[in-house]
């Protein structure tokens, strides 16, 4: 083993194993443990005495995994991480915590800023090479992963990192089962929940001065709903009812503000599916002013066969007509054109899309 020691006041120890480890620890005797138990496992250790030093050898030296103490001199952790994350060749490497702190508000502000997870002191030597081990190996595989992927690596990591954090966000949360045209929230209430659907669909819809609906969206298993509200700090701007028995989980806004402005993959995110929401809102007014009543109803059943891989549509007459914006007998007389031309069946209530293709390309 070598070491050297840098004009940052730090010790570099140099060793045959690729992985390079950077240990901030304002604490000496822990300090240099870890870089001992680091060396003696293979790995080639970096220190540095505090926040300042540590984010110099990161952005110098580039390591494949950073260890970083919380309460230090100088910049604490936080700030290490906030630094890092916000520099390209820094943001994706992986980051935990080491700290003497295990209170739930310490461990939720740091995973919320995007720390990769946490190792409380005194540790396990044991615990900590297994997290170690564990990080890397899950920094590799999405690299391995990105590399057969059409995308940069970079891009593929945010995304993943994204994706990871958004599942986390939605786990262990408080659930609600509704029945089918149960309101789940209504459009100028204040929010105070994301909701998140575990299974079924659900309607977003606004509402005329007249009473009349116009759904927006169709959500499934999967999405969020409710984020634009809370992106905009407003109340909510459409409403949402369930078009059949589903479960719903439910996200405090506190948790929801405290990850999507706290970490940047996730905020990506969520600003694109923002964009999505938006593209299209701008889409449907388009087909609403311009297309057909033919052409919005088929265009309507098109989506929702897309969107469920499947060729039935299970929806009221009522919720289809809402969905193309038109009243519920004109789109019963259209459907019912639609099966004389043999587009589609209807069979006890059901739509059975016979000529998807053609439905997606009928003229205006």
């Amino acid at each position: 083993m070598i070491k050297i020691i840098t004009r940052f006041g730090a010790h570099f120890y140099f060793c045959l194993r690729y992985e390079k480890i950077l240990v901030i620890e304002d604490n000496k005797d822990v300090r240099e443990n870890l870089a001992e138990i680091l060396t003696l496992s293979g790995y080639e250790a970096l220190t540095a005495e505090n926040g300042k030093i540590g984010v110099e050898i990161a952005q110098l030296s580039s390591p494949d995994i950073i260890l970083c103490d919380i309460m230090m001199p100088e910049l604490d952790g936080y700030g290490v991480l906030h630094i890092l994350s916000r520099q390209a060749q820094t943001a994706d490497i992986p980051f935990i915590f080491l700290t003497a702190k295990a209170e739930k508000e310490d461990f939720r502000r740091g995973m919320s800023m995007g720390a990769d997870d946490y190792i409380t002191k005194p540790f396990d030597d044991v615990a900590l090479l297994q997290t170690i081990e564990s990080r890397l190996h899950k920094s590799e595989r999405l690299r391995v992963a990105s590399a057969q992927h059409t995308g940069s690596i970079d891009r593929f990591i945010d995304e993943a990192r994204a994706l990871e954090a958004i599942k986390h966000l939605s786990e262990n949360r408080e659930m609600r089962h509704y029945r089918k045209k149960d309101l789940i929230f209504r459009e100028g209430e204040n929010p105070r929940w994301l909701y998140f659907v575990e299974s079924g669909k659900v309607k977003i819809y606004k509402t005329s001065d007249d009473g009349r609906e116009l759904i927006v969206k169709v959500a499934q298993t999967g999405d969020f709903l409710g984020f634009l509200a809370l992106f905009s700090e407003n109340t909510y701007p459409e409403s949402a009812a369930a078009l059949e028995d589903c479960t719903i989980k439910l996200v405090p806004r506190q948790d929801f503000v405290a990850l999507v402005f706290g970490n940047r993959d996730v905020n990506a995110r969520f600003i694109k599916m923002l964009a999505g929401h938006i593209a299209e809102r701008e889409q449907q007014l388009i087909e609403l002013a311009y297309n057909s009543v033919r052409k919005r109803a088929a265009t309507a059943l098109v989506h929702l066969c897309e969107q469920s891989d499947t060729t039935e549509v299970h929806l009221l007459r009522e919720d289809l007509a809402a969905l193309a914006g038109t009243a519920k007998e004109t789109l019963i007389r259209t459907l019912t054109d639609f099966k004389n031309e043999g587009l589609i069946d209807i069979k006890d209530g059901v739509v059975h899309v016979l000529k998807l293709d053609k439905l997606k390309h009928l003229p205006n």
